[in-house]
């Protein structure tokens, strides 16, 4: 019993220090954006890169869609999943973030310093931003296609 309980508790511990690699080392010098991604699990690496590719994506798609001339073709669902969908996956992210830098704070058996707490708070709110960056670029995607097929549609 107890050596299942020591090797969970070691499964716990190597997944907080992958997921939040701030909680397992010291801080750096400098955290640079560019350091809170480097840093990042492969998770939250892919959920970081899902959020930027899908705003851009939502980009061009409203630049095609506006090139297209009258011609109303689709997309405009995806925006409307992306302006709906991107907060909440930035959200899902910074709190899987923050759950397992609090379960390598739980397991560390004493205070920690905020020098090492502060990449993992900034990958979370990284990730929180990107979300509503991606909500933001969809939603502004969203208006304007939609008042294109309202200008399409009315004949203004």
């Amino acid at each position: 019993m107890t050596d299942s309980r020591i090797s969970c508790a070691g499964a716990v511990a190597l997944l907080a220090a992958l997921a939040a690699p701030g909680v397992a080392s010291a801080a750096g010098p400098d955290i640079t954006l560019g350091n809170v991604f480097g840093d990042a699990s492969p998770e939250v690496k892919l959920v970081m890169l899902l959020l930027v590719v899908g705003a851009l994506a939502a980009v061009i798609l409203t630049v095609l869609k506006l090139a297209s001339g009258r011609r109303l073709s689709g997309g405009s669902a995806y925006v409307s999943a992306l302006r709906l969908g991107g907060p909440l996956l930035g959200l899902m992210g910074a709190m899987f973030v923050l759950l397992m830098g609090f379960i390598g704070i739980a397991n560390a058996g004493g205070p920690v310093p905020v020098t090492v707490l502060a990449p993992g708070f900034a990958e979370a709110a990284l990730l929180f931003l990107l979300g509503l960056l991606a909500g933001v670029v969809g939603v502004i995607c969203h208006w304007v296609i939609e008042a294109r097929i309202d200008r399409t549609v009315l004949g203004s």
